[in-house]
């Protein structure tokens, strides 16, 4: 997940320190280099001609780890999404150095200066990458979307497209895009509300320097199309855990509801940014309302993704039906495979079921592995991104000690007091007495440290 955003590098060395600390690698092995050279020059052989299609991507302007190419067709009352995914397979042999290499990482990780990929760039922001400078092998899922909103997994095949033009979230327009698109998001979006679906979708910060110095935490805008473009990826992993599940067989994605502690937090930092959720509203009807542009909204959007118990791995078992609390659907990882290991057997195993083939054994035996390494990723990523945000925070307030802001506490617990700025998405630990959830306070800026990454408030008597 990437929720901060340096584009002016004003934190360089402070983000230097945070890739030492969790031992982030710098560069790939030369073994690993040196295969992926090789791989990047495997010539598709089994793939069908599909590149007649317009296929396009739609991505942030600067994104060159392209996974999903898309296009859409109307058939009857329903819509045909043909979404090309990253072949990433095809160029990767299971058991070689690339492949160890990327069960020794999991994800990409994010940082707000770059990332530390889960492929070799020559892979991941090259070959096997769906740009628009000539064709490539992917694998794409046909995906029937009912006048309900309601998906299911028409076709899936490995084929070679040719992506027409690499669209941009800041500047795309509808004419660009293939007819059918709104209406996609607005489908699966309205088929989300009636399932009572909770998905949160933060805008990105961004660091931005100011003249005096000091440090601003902006709120990214979320461009329309950008939630459009997520309703695809919705639909697709959507449809693909249920073809699975039908099947028997796969790995999906699985969280439960935030417990009673968490939505008890998040009702008081709604009042922190004086939002009105209504006490008879639960946290997925206040949240269908949310607008991102607001920044007291994007503030909370972003609380909600921090409270929730995380998302997890589970392979298939049976007599269980694997659920996603957010989702209020059985979900799996499918659409990211340049990013996510997991997403690469999830798809071998889709291209199985939808073709009449039996899911390899090597697939199998990795659904039962793979919940462990991409708990383990999940957690390093959680991590860094704290982290990330911790040193935002403190760069931020950084020069404004002594200055008092008005706060509510969220929770007390074993370690003390959590409270959340009335007026900046900040939450911190404060030593207090006396006082329970719901309670007001006026606090004083004692330090703020960008080096350490630490803020620290005291209580106003």
């Amino acid at each position: 997940m990437k929720t901060l955003a340096d584009p002016g590098h004003a934190l360089s060395a402070e983000l230097a320190s945070i890739r030492a600390q969790y031992q982030l690698p710098k560069a790939f092995p030369p073994e690993v280099l040196a295969a992926a050279e090789v791989a990047a020059k495997r010539a598709p052989s089994d793939h069908a001609d599909r590149t007649a299609e317009h296929f396009v991507t739609l991505d942030p302007a600067t994104s060159t780890d392209l996974d999903q190419a898309f296009t859409i067709e109307q058939s009857g009352a329903d819509l045909l999404l043909h979404y090309a995914i990253a072949d990433v397979g095809w160029f990767v042999e299971d058991g070689g150095v690339i492949d160890g290499e990327a069960w020794r990482r999991g994800t990409t990780l994010y940082l707000p200066d770059g990332r530390a990929g889960l492929y070799p760039p020559v892979l991941s922001e090259g070959a096997a990458s769906l740009l628009p400078d000539g064709p490539r092998p992917a694998v794409v899922f046909t995906v029937r979307v009912r006048h309900d909103g309601a998906v299911s997994l028409d076709r899936a095949q490995r084929a070679i497209i040719r992506s027409r033009a690499k669209l941009a979230y800041e500047n795309v327009a509808d004419a660009d895009l293939p007819p059918g698109f709104a209406e996609f998001a607005r489908r699966i979006e309205q088929a989300e509300q009636r399932r009572g679906a909770a998905r949160i979708d933060p805008p990105e910060q961004e660091v931005e320097p100011l003249a005096d110095g000091r440090y601003a935490l902006r709120f990214r805008p979320r461009h329309e199309a950008e939630t459009r473009n997520a309703s695809m990826s919705l639909a697709t992993n959507m449809a693909v855990a249920d073809a699975l599940l039908a099947h028997r067989t796969g790995l999906f994605r699985v969280m439960a509801d935030p417990d009673a502690r968490a939505v008890k937090r998040l009702r008081l930092t709604a009042t922190a940014f004086g939002l009105n959720w209504p006490d008879r509203a639960t946290l997925a009807d206040f949240s269908r309302g949310l607008d991102a542009t607001d920044s007291k909204h994007a503030a909370f959007m972003l609380a909600v993704r921090r409270a929730g118990t995380g998302a997890a791995y589970a392979p298939f078992r049976d007599g269980k039906v694997p659920w996603h609390s957010a989702m209020a659907a059985t979900y799996a990882h499918a659409t990211a495979p340049l990013r996510r290991l997991a997403d690469r057997y999830v798809v071998e195993a889709a291209l199985a079921v939808a073709n009449g083939r039996d899911v390899p054994a090597s697939v199998e035996a990795a659904f039962v592995k793979l919940p462990k390494v991409m708990a383990r990723a999940d957690a390093l990523s959680g991590q860094v991104e704290r982290a990330a945000i911790d040193l935002a925070e403190a760069a931020m307030l950084s020069g404004r000690e002594g200055e008092q802001f008005e706060a509510i506490v969220t929770d007390v617990d074993e370690r003390g007091v959590r409270m959340q700025l009335c007026d900046l998405p900040v939450v911190a630990r404060i030593v207090a007495h006396r006082v329970a959830p719901g309670d007001m306070m006026r606090v004083k800026l004692v330090a703020a440290d960008p080096v350490t990454r630490k803020v620290e408030f005291q209580r106003n008597a």
